[in-house]
């Protein structure tokens, strides 16, 4: 568990790192470093998008799998790193 929590605090202290956060096989958030009102929403919305991208390259290749999700728009860059278990999302701003 020491691992997992120095492991989060070195991706919080990258430049531009807003947050991050692991979310269950259920997307409810178990770690964040957001309030709660933006955790809960990141964490619906991106759940739900990552198991479509995963159902996507499922049905393109039954072999294949989503190993990495990464979503950037004018405010923001979001990372998806799935597992079978857990999400990790870690929200950045690009232009710093």
């Amino acid at each position: 568990m020491a691992e997992v929590e120095e492991t989060l605090k070195r991706i919080q202290s990258h430049k531009g790192v807003i947050g991050n956060m692991v979310v269950n096989a259920e997307g409810i958030p178990i770690r964040t470093t957001l309030d709660n009102s933006t955790t809960v929403q990141y964490a619906g919305l991106l759940h739900q998008l990552t198991m479509k991208a995963r159902s996507t390259v499922r049905d393109i290749d039954p072999q294949n799998d989503l190993t990495f999700l990464r979503i950037r728009s004018k405010k923001h860059e979001i990372m998806v790193a799935p597992d079978k278990e857990y999400l990790l999302i870690v929200i950045q701003n690009p232009c710093e």
